[in-house]
């Protein structure tokens, strides 16, 4: 019955959608304030009554319902309580549900928190809105139905993939979806904005906290898989530039870049048609990722399989959004004009620069990944592009966007000269260089720029910080409490900016990592990183639905006993599979990391690692999204944008009167 009831709600939503979107588009033309009112009602019922669905497959996995398919083939009655229920979102049919469910959260919010925005612009905003979440909503119902049931159902379910039972990858799918999905909040502004024909300093103040809400959620659902790809899979390794990976960072970059462009819209009206197509082309990468990865077009250890019905209807929802977008903002993008003029050497003109390089490197990663497999697809011609591909035509172009970073935020707005903001970082640059000396450009050139490139944005972001409070040039209580009436937004600037550091900093680090696989017998060792590797035992251990082996390796310097690490394998019974949990210890700058690879006469197979700098690398991420949080927090997004000041008429309609 809970099902069925599951079932009804998606269905009464998809009503609920059409509404909101026939409402929201139409209703402002119609000057009816009912009308106007209508759509947020619409818009937090749709949410609730997807909520509801929602909750009614998260029931059903959690009592083991095993004759809902989902729940027979992607769970079992030994699974712990919270795979049971993270299990929902850890297949093709329930991720799309969740991702339905992130995507009219969305739309409440709006609903709930954009009073202050103009009831005709927030109705189409929902409107628009409400046509995307009637899109996906017909296509769970139709193709991707969480809640088909199968008969006779099995007496144990075939149980959780075993790589997903972890907290790490539990919490990381909504986190990552909330990213992608919120993007379409900043994608309704830029449609109804075409529809006005109107975009100015209100809109870039409306469109910038929604887009950086999203950011936030991107870059720690990001940060987040790549943590569990690290500790989970074994490998020692962050990112594997895999096309699933790839497809996450895309929208990331030119979220960034929209974040930027939002600001200038919002100080000089100006690059109003570049922010509303980067708006467009935002969401429309996470919409791209999510048809690449549920076609099945791409290779992937993180794709979906799916059916070619849901990989044709998710394309058919991707022309017509996309291509529906495009084809207004062809028509409408001349009337955006700009209004606000500044000098190339300018904070303005650093923002460009900036989104510059974040969209070259975002086209360079897009054809990276998409050219094999469409290659494949229209001339049956296998290529193969990986790792270093990516590693020496992205990361490069990285390298004058790391200088530009630093440079950009000691520029004055409108116009400026280069030398005082250079003068502003001798410190940043002169430790930089001693950094990459130290490291030694000719031992690992790599590690050496990209260490001091790190240290560059790092000192880059406090120098911006002492800048503002005139640090050492006014007693030390005045520059205390200047920091404290600081625009928020300016202190999260500059966190966000040092969290970009501080992860190329452990990115640049882990170019210097040291590993050795081999095989040891208990009591042989071996030597790695001025540390003795001994294998002690390797012994049983029970596990909630899993059988486990267990090594036990004791890590010594000069005979003395640092830590003992217990790196194991694990056999699910239900799912017959075995993998590797590594075990890992870490002092915040370094980290010791062991892998069990498998047991040989006796003995076992293992990889060791040491990892300089590597918890760099998510430290950065988790600050790049607290100083996104901060400035959220700012006074100025909490009041809201001030009222839009009437729109220019033209002269000639003056004239006619």
């Amino acid at each position: 019955m809970i099902p069925e009831l599951g079932h009804f709600a998606l269905a009464l939503a998809i009503a609920i959608a059409g509404a909101q979107a026939v409402i929201g588009i139409f209703g402002p033309t119609m000057n009816d304030n009912r009308a106007l009112r209508a759509a947020p009602a619409l818009a937090i019922g749709l949410f609730g009554t997807v909520g509801a669905s929602f909750l009614c497959l998260v029931y059903a996995g959690i009592v083991s319902d095993f004759t809902v398919r989902n729940v027979a083939e992607y769970s079992d009655s030994t699974t712990p309580l919270l795979y049971r229920i993270t299990g929902t979102w850890g297949n093709h049919d329930g991720s799309i549900l969740l991702w339905c469910l992130i995507l009219t959260l969305c739309g409440a919010t709006v609903a709930t928190f954009g009073r202050n925005l103009p009831s005709s612009l927030r109705a189409r905003v929902l409107g628009i809105h409400g046509l995307v979440c009637g899109g996906f909503l017909l296509f769970t119902l139709t193709v991707s139905d969480p809640f088909a049931r199968i008969w006779p159902p099995p007496m144990h379910g075939a149980g959780v993939n075993p790589i997903l039972q972890d907290p790490g990858l539990a919490f990381h799918p909504p986190v990552l979806y909330t990213g992608y999905v919120g993007f379409s909040v900043a994608f309704a502004f830029a449609v109804a904005a075409l529809i006005e024909g109107r975009v100015d300093a209100a809109w870039g103040r409306w469109v910038r906290p929604w887009t950086l809400v999203s950011w936030c959620f991107l870059t720690s659902g990001i940060a987040l898989g790549s943590w569990w790809s690290y500790y989970t899979l074994g490998w020692g390794g962050y990112w594997f530039w895999d096309p699933v990976e790839n497809v996450a960072l895309l929208p990331w970059l030119t979220g960034t870049a929209l974040l930027h462009s939002a600001i200038i819209v919002e100080k000089r009206e100006a690059m109003k048609i570049w922010a509303v197509l980067l708006a467009i082309a935002t969401f429309s990468l996470s919409l791209c990722g999510t048809f690449l990865v549920r076609s099945g077009l791409l290779n992937s250890v993180h794709a979906f399989a799916a059916s070619p019905d849901q990989g044709y209807f998710i394309l058919a929802l991707l022309g017509l959004t996309i291509g529906g977008s495009l084809i207004l903002f062809t028509f409408r993008a001349p009337v955006l004009s700009a209004s606000g003029v500044f000098a190339p050497i300018s904070r303005e003109g650093a923002l460009i620069l900036n989104n510059i390089f974040l969209c070259v490197i975002a086209v360079v990663v897009f054809m990276g990944t998409l050219y094999p497999p469409f290659l494949d697809l229209l001339f049956g011609v296998q290529l193969s592009v990986g790792a270093p591909f990516f590693n020496q035509t992205a990361i490069p172009l990285t390298a004058p966007l790391i200088l530009a970073m630093a440079v950009g935020p000691l520029l004055p707005w409108k116009r400026a000269t280069l030398l005082p903001a250079l003068q502003k970082l001798w410190i940043a640059a002169v430790v930089a260089l001693i950094v990459a000396v130290i490291v030694d450009l000719r031992w690992n050139a790599v590690a050496a720029l990209g260490l001091g490139g790190g240290a560059w944005v790092v000192l880059g972001a406090i120098i911006d910080i002492a800048e503002r409070v005139r640090l050492f040039r006014i007693p030390l209580n005045h520059s205390i409490s200047r920091l404290f009436t600081m625009p928020r937004a300016a202190i999260g600037a500059a966190m966000g900016h040092f969290g970009f550091g501080v992860t190329v900093l452990g990115i640049a680090g882990m170019t210097l990592a040291a590993h050795v696989v081999t095989v040891l017998q208990p009591g042989q060792s071996v030597q790695l990183g001025g540390y003795q590797w001994t294998l002690n035992d390797i012994h049983d251990a029970p596990g909630p639905n899993y059988a486990k082996r267990v090594a036990d390796v004791t890590i010594s310097s000069d005979g003395h006993k640092i830590m003992v690490l217990h790196p194991s394998r694990r056999f699910f019974t239900a799912q017959k599979i075995t993998t590797s949990d590594a075990a890992i210890r870490t002092n915040g700058i370094n980290d010791i990391y062991a892998t069990f690879a498998g047991e040989q006469d006796g003995g076992g197979e293992f990889r060791f690692n040491e990892h300089p700098m590597a918890p760099e690398i998510w430290l950065g991420g988790l600050i790049m999204a607290l100083g996104g949080g901060i400035s959220l927090s700012d006074r100025r997004f909490r009041i809201g944008a001030p009222a839009r000041k009437a729109a220019k008429r033209p002269a000639s309609s003056i004239a006619a009167e």
